[in-house]
């Protein structure tokens, strides 16, 4: 990886991360109390094992045109995943170097939805009249990362949110919300026992009083057990959409969120030390089981539920 490439995917992260933070208050408050615990050192010793970003299916945008980003930065497209009943599909990303996370990118089908639906999406997504990467210099992380936080199409009326979330939840998230990062994941594995489990970890944030996704139980297990992950519920921002009169209306609607993984070591690499072990003797990739539930942390039946 080049140095000019690596300044630039340091600057395209940083500027997900900022605004992230600014957007998710579970997020200071989650790596703060795991420093006053002195589960790490430093903010800068915990582990991001990956980053996830939801688009639209439609020819000018989607995985397509998002991931260029990425593989010009020297990630490599890795598994893809069905989601049959959420209508979406995805790939994960292999990073050039270890201490940079995965990248999860997923996308609607969109031509799997009703008439009506399709028509919403595209009455905002064909203001998108070409792919709008290709007119990016992705050498440039400050040109990068501006176009990850501008607005594609114009602003959404809460009537059109509210018509695609009856039919898709992740629709009325993107339309909305664009490419702001989804979520970013701690590697709880990397952490001092017997908080480098899931399971122990979920303890630590729920007497933090954080509220985890439950559907699919709140610690989701890959089949070979190797892969176990949580998230946090989205909590709700306030939202302006146009309310057709010329002005803006206030909704609260879900944001993004946190999730946690932890990465057990492959079976043929079991008699290693600890102290041995590295990011690729451990479980890599992704789990479609996981992930489907995952995906619920926007959801209404997990955000109806962040108050109790």
């Amino acid at each position: 990886m080049t140095p000019s490439k690596t300044q630039t995917l340091d600057l395209i992260l940083a500027g997900l991360m900022r605004r992230y933070r600014q957007r998710v208050p579970d997020v200071g408050r989650i790596l703060g109390r795991m420093c006053d615990k002195g589960l790490v050192a430093s903010e800068d010793h915990i582990e991001n094992d990956h980053i996830a970003f939801r688009t639209m299916g439609v020819p000018q945008l989607g995985i397509a045109s998002f991931e260029k980003i990425f593989l010009h930065c020297g990630y490599e497209r890795r598994d893809r995943y069905h989601f049959a009943r959420k209508k979406l599909d995805a790939f994960w990303y292999a990073p050039p170097e270890d201490h940079y996370p995965r990248i999860f990118i997923s996308e609607l089908r969109v031509s799997d939805l009703t008439d009506e639906a399709q028509q919403t999406i595209r009455s905002y997504t064909d203001e998108v009249s070409s792919d709008p990467v290709d007119a990016l210099d992705l050498d440039s992380g400050e040109q990068v990362d501006g176009f990850l936080h501008r607005a594609l199409w114009r602003r959404p009326t809460w009537a059109d949110y509210r018509r695609l979330s009856e039919e898709s939840e992740y629709a009325a998230w993107v339309i909305y919300n664009r490419y702001y990062l989804n979520h970013f994941t701690i590697s709880v594995h990397n952490l001092p026992a017997p908080y480098n489990t899931v399971d122990t970890f979920n303890e630590f944030l729920e007497a933090g009083n954080v509220k985890l996704n439950d559907s699919g139980g709140k610690a989701k297990k890959s089949p070979d057990g190797l892969l176990i992950q949580s998230s946090t519920v989205a909590e709700m921002v306030d939202a302006e959409f146009d309310d057709g009169k010329g002005g803006l209306e206030k909704h609260p609607i879900a944001g993004s969120y946190v999730e946690f993984a932890e990465r057990r070591v492959l079976p043929e690499f079991a008699s290693l030390p600890p102290s041995e072990i590295r990011r690729h003797h451990r479980r890599d990739g992704f789990e479609a089981g996981n992930a489907d539930k995952i995906f619920e942390s926007t959801f209404s039946t997990q955000t109806k539920r962040s108050g109790e």
